[in-house]
């Protein structure tokens, strides 16, 4: 329910085409790209192509772990999660029934601490009445983090607050905690071994690799150095925006590969593009505004950080909710979503259980 085909949003577009497939070159000095299928020429030519999972050079990690980054990987990691459990209810030796029932989340952003606390709200308030033999009760949550605090860029206060609610959901936080290998059922950190049936990586990401496709300088995760006007050096007529983009704020830091940012940059260069059909030399610089931050953390449990601003708690999961549902795309998607929610929450019944 949270998402709609591309085709559906821009059906009334009448002067856009939407194309399936795979790009593989760009030839700026003609203004052309090159697919798997096709060649087409552009007047502009903007770059939106997103991020992927980064196992920091360690890319074996990937087969021993489960990522979340889109919804195949959510509807895998769904079914991973509850089959873990049906496995659990069928066998008899408790110390396989222990590792099953042992989750380790890598990694304390916002992905990893919505992802601790739903773990920890399934096992503990949803699944309790529908097993016979296990007890779902008894299931371990581990979310590792290698900085000292979990949800960096929010306020110490609100960072203390998530780690305490999540710990009295039962989820075992360990901050400084660097992962230094994965194995099958096995986290080695810089301060122990962590045995585990499930093991899900929400610890990074990296840019797809744009710097194959053109003659482009990026950063360390494969992020693209971009001009004031979010332009390439030397490729005026192209454009970054969202995660492959290395845009800088105020502090000098790269901005978050976040919704937010992508949303104020496509708006940005839609804008430079307008003047440049309508021939305004105006110079262009883009400047992000930050309306602040928000992550939930479970049932009735979320921060909300608008610098001038702070909610936690209840008031700021409602918060979070009413603006989770007005962003979505669509009414039918903002009216299900809504529904779906508040059944869940009255009769703390997760609606979509189904093992795919």
């Amino acid at each position: 329910d949270i998402a709609l085909p591309i085709r559906n949003i821009f059906r009334s577009q009448q002067n856009l085409k939407v194309i399936l497939d795979e790009l593989v070159e760009i030839k700026p000095q003609f203004n052309r790209i090159r697919t798997r299928n096709n060649t087409y020429s552009y007047d502009y030519l903007i770059l939106a192509t997103g991020s992927e999972l980064s196992y920091f050079g360690q890319d074996q990690w990937k087969k021993f772990s489960l990522g979340l980054k889109n919804i195949e990987n959510a509807t895998l990691l769904r079914s991973k999660i509850l089959q873990a459990f049906e496995k659990a209810e069928r066998i008899n030796d408790d110390k396989t029934i222990n590792k099953l029932l042992k989750f380790v989340v890598i990694g304390g952003g916002p992905t990893g601490v919505e992802m601790a606390g739903a773990i920890a709200e399934l096992s503990k308030n949803v699944l309790t009445k529908e097993f016979a033999t296990i007890d779902t009760m008894a299931t371990q949550i581990i979310l590792l983090e290698a900085g000292p605090s979990i949800l960096p860029t929010a306020s110490l206060r609100l960072s203390i607050y998530a780690k305490d609610s999540l710990e009295k959901m039962g989820v075992e936080v360990k901050c400084n905690t660097v992962v230094q290998n994965i194995t099958e059922f096995l986290v080695s950190t810089n301060n122990e071994n962590i045995e585990a049936g499930t093991i899900i990586w929400c610890a990074g990401v990296k840019v797809s690799l744009l710097r194959n496709l053109i003659n482009i300088e990026t950063d360390k995760i494969g992020r693209v150095f971009v001009n004031d006007d979010l332009s390439i050096p030397k490729y005026p007529k192209i454009f970054v925006v969202g995660d492959a983009s290395h845009v800088k704020d105020k502090n000098g830091n790269p901005l978050p590969g976040l919704a937010p940012v992508a949303k104020q940059e496509g708006r940005f260069v839609a804008g430079v593009i307008k003047k440049y059909v309508l021939n305004d030399k105006t110079q262009n610089k883009f400047y992000y505004k930050n309306r602040g931050y928000l992550a939930t953390i479970g049932r009735s449990k979320a921060i909300v950080d608008f610098g001038w601003l702070t909610l936690k708690g209840r008031i700021g999961w409602i918060f979070w909710s009413l603006i989770h549902i007005y962003f979505l795309i669509g009414f039918r998607n903002r009216f299900m979503v809504f529904v779906n929610w508040v059944w869940s929450f009255l009769t703390f019944s997760k609606s979509a259980r189904l093992i795919i």
